[in-house]
């Protein structure tokens, strides 16, 4: 094949190992973890990918390709698009409130990235979206391969109530190249989503994550995504819910499945 030049094989030598980059070649088992979700009178499914030891643990792996409203996950893939677009200049520019009464008492203030992240405030992210634009976010996510990459239903809501999807292993993914600043943002824009990330620093453990929750036909989906960094190892997980019939403590159960299950792992103890 004459067409098959030195630089061409160069060319898709790259090209290949760009798309399996992240694919493991190490073992993978499948762990009974329904006793979490039941706690809860819930469904849904948890993967674990140990970094050290190329290892996945899986909980329901039928689900890890299966498609779903990120919901305010997108808020990490928002950060930092916003950030390295220029729609916000940094984590502590200030919003103003717009006066609307919202159901969450801390989104009725005036706010910065840093607390928007954590509290979830979904006017602010609207705001970061519309400032962006949907030529320049289609883009983006089409360039970083976010899920399906679909904005329709609105550049104020396509992650919440309109055509974007993601399957809890490219939200592994997704964290795998964030972590390991291997997405093609600017080491200021990784480093600082990476700071608002953090939901927990305590004797060496590092968790950072985000959570999520939305409407998906019938059902409601929760997300609690992220990775646990320790002293010799990164950890990253995706817990992803559903249920059609929401309890108060829904919420609390996409964190708090998390917690129960690293613990039975022993992860945090490491």
């Amino acid at each position: 094949m004459k067409f098959y030049t030195p630089l061409f094989a160069v060319l898709m030598l790259f090209a290949i190992s760009g798309l399996s980059a992240f694919k493991s070649k190490g073992p993978a088992e499948t762990r009974d973890l329904k006793k979490f979700y039941d706690r809860y009178k819930v469904s849904g499914s948890f993967i674990l990918y140990d970094q050290k030891n190329d290892k996945y643990i899986y909980y329901n792996k039928e689900q890890a390709k299966m498609p779903f409203t990120p919901a305010s996950t997108f808020k990490i893939c928002n950060s930092l698009i916003s950030l390295e677009t220029g729609a916000v200049a940094d984590e502590k520019v200030v919003y103003k409130w717009d006066g609307k009464e919202r159901p969450m008492p801390a989104w009725n203030a005036d706010t910065d990235m840093r607390a928007a992240f954590k509290n979830s405030t979904v006017w602010f992210y609207q705001e970061l979206a519309r400032k962006v634009g949907e030529e320049k976010m289609k883009a983006w996510l089409e360039k970083l391969n976010y899920g399906n990459a679909d904005i329709s239903g609105g550049i104020d809501g396509f992650w919440l109530r309109g055509g974007l999807k993601i399957t809890p292993m490219e939200q592994i993914d997704f964290l795998r190249k964030l972590q390991g600043n291997k997405l093609p943002f600017s080491q200021r824009t990784t480093d600082i989503v990476k700071k608002i990330m953090i939901a927990k620093d305590s004797a060496g453990v590092v968790i950072r994550a985000k959570t999520g929750s939305g409407k998906q036909g019938q059902e409601t989906i929760g997300w609690y995504v992220g990775y646990v960094t320790t002293k010799d190892n990164v950890y990253y997980f995706s817990n992803c819910m559903q249920t059609e019939n929401r309890g108060a403590d829904f919420a609390d159960a996409r964190v708090n499945i998390v917690y129960d299950i690293l613990d039975e792992l022993k992860i945090l103890k490491k």
